[in-house]
């Protein structure tokens, strides 16, 4: 077996160990999470490509945020004001300087621009966690926040998709397009990568 799929249909418990020992060895991704525990963002996750990228990166001897666009950082306020959001991605602007950039997006409010930006419905959410369900590949299912406590995780559907570097699709909406977008970008960053293409659930 190669090397970088040492951790590959391991258990759980060591699948979750490896990836908060990559996180920690990751100067950026740990600036970020400490900076967003310090904002104190109401109920916040760095999510997705900040996280699993920094895992395929590791594991290929790749640079820190090699082939990362951006960091997502979600947060749930129930002001749903466009101005309220604005305000705090402008504020994200300062307190995340450098690169790669911070995309702030407020989940509680997801739900009144999407259909219009993807014409595809979306449910109303109740939690910031809810949207990371809701990622076209099961891949990118992935949250990180440091606590008082330390790091949290979330992955709703495991870590053996990430530390098999395959690309399986998530059917909880009809991002077809998205998980096969998002999957030619990838494959050409880490050819490492396998595509499990869309098909009906």
């Amino acid at each position: 077996m190669s090397r970088y799929l040492r951790y590959a249909g391991l258990d759980p418990a060591t699948q979750e160990a490896a990836l908060r020992e990559i996180i920690a060895q990751s100067p950026v991704l740990t600036d970020q999470l400490c900076r967003a525990r310090d904002w104190g963002l109401p109920d916040w996750w760095i999510v997705s490509g900040a996280i699993y990228n920094t895992v395929w990166n590791h594991l290929t001897d790749r640079p820190d945020m090699y082939g990362v666009k951006d960091v997502d950082l979600f947060y749930f306020d129930e002001d749903r004001s466009y101005d309220s959001e604005d305000c705090m991605i402008r504020e994200a602007e300062t307190r995340f300087p450098g690169a790669p950039p911070v995309e702030l997006r407020n989940q509680a409010r997801v739900h009144l621009w999407y259909p219009d930006h993807f014409g595809l419905p979306y449910p109303e959410l109740t939690a910031s966690h809810q949207a990371i369900d809701l990622f076209a590949s099961r891949t990118h299912c992935i949250g990180a926040r440091l606590t008082d406590a330390g790091l949290d995780l979330y992955a709703p559907y495991g870590l053996d998709d990430i530390f098999s570097f395959r690309l399986t699709p998530n059917h909880a909406l009809d991002n077809r397009a998205t998980h096969h977008a998002k999957a030619r970008r990838q494959m050409a960053l880490w050819p490492e990568l396998t595509l499990v293409p869309w098909t009906s659930p």
